[in-house]
């Protein structure tokens, strides 16, 4: 059974870095898509970042470009998102997530993915 775990949220001050945790049991991520996403309170959820199976990677959300970067480390089985000068309204809740097959291709709508971690609270905040 695929799972997915997310880590490394937490409260951190404006203009601040983390570096989130995604990682898989029960499958070889490196195989897989794998996006990031996030759901701010009352907001619908919103794709951020996602990298494919080749390692090729795709950046969705506008007001994050220039200070998210997704990677992968395969030897540890597991998908990061650095995020770097942090803003009050990148709270949310950050999930991690996969496709159903290995064929499918990165995308920006959550729909689109089939297997959900539990997600990992991020708080920006002075």
């Amino acid at each position: 059974q695929l799972q997915l775990v997310e880590s490394g949220g937490g409260l951190v001050q404006p203009g601040g870095s983390l570096r989130l945790s995604c990682a898989a049991s029960g499958f070889a991520l490196n195989i897989y898509t794998i996006g990031w996403f996030r759901q701010a309170p009352g907001k619908e959820r919103e794709g951020i970042s996602c990298i494919s199976r080749s390692g090729s990677r795709f950046d969705y959300a506008d007001s994050v470009k220039g200070r998210f970067t997704i990677s992968r480390d395969n030897a540890k089985n597991t998908v990061y998102l650095q995020m770097t000068s942090l803003k009050p309204e990148d709270t949310a809740v950050y999930y991690c997530a996969t496709r159903r097959s290995v064929l499918l291709g990165c995308s920006a709508l959550p729909k689109e993915y089939d297997y959900w971690g539990q997600g990992t609270q991020v708080t920006v905040s002075s």
